[in-house]
């Protein structure tokens, strides 16, 4: 029986630009990333996208990973989370119909609503609970990279989390489903 080659081996290749260690770094992590971005998106189409997306920054940017910062998979899901996210951020385009007036569809009015309804949401937080929740979920920081950016035990940190989502879970009950699509929090 052979050896199944490690990431740290795949990523070397990927690096040589070996298109079949690219599948098998595929098959062996598609799976869980595009559970990640499915739960971030809710659409399978955009998902199915983002994940190939990610695949090609994955491609591109294999010489950048380095195996002593942590796991392959800790890299990928980085990438798949940003790369995710800014999808999300980016504005809906307007579609013009045959006699040239303007209109949306349901989903990009929703989607339009919920980010002006985040946007003031979070202005509402506390400074520190502001900056706790734009580390950790829209700039990706893990709480560990997060604490250290804004200078406080990671604990600390922690707490700051946990309260602004209190915070926002009181002021906006059943409204704070929204919130959480956007924010993407992942359980």
């Amino acid at each position: 029986m052979s050896k199944l080659p490690t990431d740290n081996d795949l990523l070397a290749r990927l690096g040589n630009g070996d298109k079949q260690a690219l599948y098998i770094i595929y098959d062996r992590y598609a799976p869980a990333l595009y559970g990640v971005i499915l739960r971030m998106c809710r659409n399978r189409m955009q998902a199915e996208d983002l994940l190939q997306e990610s695949f090609v920054k994955i491609w591109q940017n294999a010489h950048r990973y380095d195996s002593s910062k942590g796991r392959f998979y800790t890299w990928a899901y980085r990438i798949v989370k940003n790369t995710t996210l800014n999808a999300l951020r980016k504005p809906l385009p307007l579609i013009q119909n045959d006699d040239l007036s303007v209109h949306t569809n349901k989903e990009e009015v929703t989607t339009t609503i919920d980010h002006t309804e985040l946007n003031g949401a979070l202005k509402k937080l506390e400074p520190h609970h502001q900056k706790a929740i734009e580390l950790v979920y829209f700039r990706g920081y893990t709480h560990k990279e997060a604490h250290e950016e804004m200078n406080v035990p990671l604990g600390t940190f922690k707490s700051y989390v946990r309260q602004a989502l209190k915070q926002l879970r009181e002021s906006y009950g059943t409204e704070l489903v929204i919130i959480w699509s956007i924010l993407h929090i992942l359980a």
